[in-house]
């Protein structure tokens, strides 16, 4: 059974601001917790492949994803491989015509290894969380907001 989680908040900077930052995958181990790699095998304006390595203690997972691109607007995230059986995610960005951006967050994923699954399954919320929440305060630090 895949874990999901969706979430929605308005921030105080533009579309294209907010995409930035989300498409900005290299950048992810400068403030992303626990990506402790990016690398990027292929990208144009509108795709890109990418590996993503993902650490913490003893563990250290490698995961390759499709990212398709529609800016400003959209980021969606789908799984190649890795340790996972599945793994959807999206970035929405809806410009709210007052400079500022709200964004819609949706992530599905479900692991192959029993242990990790059992681990995730319970810090799930507030492992997304500080994620979602890194991405804010990276667009707080290169936007001085």
């Amino acid at each position: 059974m895949a874990t999901t989680h969706t979430e929605t908040k308005t921030l105080p900077y533009t579309q294209q601001q907010l995409f930035d930052v989300v498409a900005s995958i290299d950048k992810y181990p400068e403030f992303l917790p626990w990506c402790v790699g990016a690398r990027i095998i292929e990208r144009s304006d509108t795709h890109a492949i990418a590996d993503l390595i993902i650490g913490y203690k003893f563990i250290r997972e490698k995961f390759r994803s499709n990212v398709h691109f529609d800016a400003p607007k959209l980021i969606n995230v789908d799984y190649v491989s890795g340790p996972l059986k599945n793994l959807n995610n999206r970035w929405r960005f809806i410009d709210n015509g007052d400079g500022t951006t709200t964004i819609d967050f949706y992530v599905s994923f479900e692991f192959s290894n029993p242990l990790l699954k059992q681990l995730v399954k319970i810090f799930f919320d507030e492992i997304i969380k500080r994620m979602v929440k890194a991405f804010e305060d990276r667009a707080a630090s290169i936007y001085n907001m």
